[in-house]
């Protein structure tokens, strides 16, 4: 049970939202909850593809992730002895190995492809000396990555091909998003020498790129998509931003408390603007 309780936490279940919201978006307000394979990709996009993701990126990351304040939580993540990380490869590649027969059987040479795909950006951002998370800007193209898991829903689900505007606003988002986590690792990042966007720029350069994105995520969903609830929504956060940026915090650190309280309201925006665009649509127009 302990050993189990480790890998649902490597698994980062506070960050699921993220691969649930790209896997779920294709489907939007079709009839598919009566079907096996939706159920079966949904599955996989839980703890499956995430414990591969983060268990890697952990296993590499050993000596950072021990002076990182966030770790150690179901937020956002393990912080593993050097035992238990020696023991994860062989559970990362036997948890994945039954997901991806299914899914080549399924989706034939193109779901062959989205696999090595993922695998192969996984393995560029985690080189142990030359990956992409330690080198500015590389690391945010490696985030487009996580954009693979809107094929994998198509090919599986039969759905509608995601519009390249709709990409468009998802490279974004997974861009600021991950931003926001560099400005929360600015410090252990700056201890093991690691040279993110987050340094280059420093914190307060970094919150102004987020705000900025936020900004034109929020105009494209009203212009584009006609969605000024979900838009609106956004560039209302953005006086959160502001705050942040040029009273609140500035460049001070957060604390682990505040990393919770992040965690979770990153989690209620998350799933209920998940919600809101199944419902509505909005990006599948």
């Amino acid at each position: 049970m302990r050993r189990a309780l480790f890998w649902l936490k490597v698994s980062r279940p506070g960050l699921w939202f993220q691969t649930l919201w790209l896997y779920t978006l294709p489907t939007s307000r079709l009839p598919i909850f009566h079907s096996p394979i939706f159920w079966l990709g949904l599955l996989y996009v839980t703890f499956p593809v995430n414990f591969l993701v983060y268990g890697w990126n952990d296993i590499v990351d050993f000596e950072n992730d021990q002076q990182n304040p966030r770790k150690d939580t179901f937020l956002f993540g393990a912080r593993g002895s050097r035992a238990e990380l020696a023991r994860l490869p062989l559970p990362l590649a036997l948890v994945q190995l039954p997901f991806f027969i299914v899914f080549i059987w399924l989706g034939g040479w193109i779901m062959a492809t989205l696999i090595v795909g993922m695998l192969v950006t996984n393995l560029l951002y985690n080189l142990p000396h030359a990956g992409w998370r330690g080198r500015h800007p590389l690391e945010l193209i490696n985030q487009a990555g996580y954009l693979l898991l809107l094929p994998l829903s198509v090919l599986l689900n039969e759905t509608p091909a995601v519009s390249w505007a709709a990409v468009g606003y998802l490279v974004l988002f997974c861009t600021h998003s991950h931003l926001m986590g560099e400005i929360m690792d600015v410090i252990p990042d700056a201890r093991a020498n690691r040279r993110t966007t987050a340094r280059v720029f420093g914190v307060k350069g970094t919150k102004r790129v987020v705000l900025a994105l936020v900004i034109i995520e929020g105009l494209l969903l009203g212009f584009r998509f006609h969605d000024w609830i979900l838009g609106g929504f956004l560039l209302a956060g953005c006086l959160w931003l502001l705050l942040d940026l040029f009273v609140l915090y500035r460049d001070r650190p957060y604390t682990r408390a505040e990393f919770r309280l992040f965690g979770l309201g990153i989690n209620a925006a998350g799933f209920a603007s998940m919600a809101w665009v199944w419902t509505t649509g909005t990006l599948m127009r």
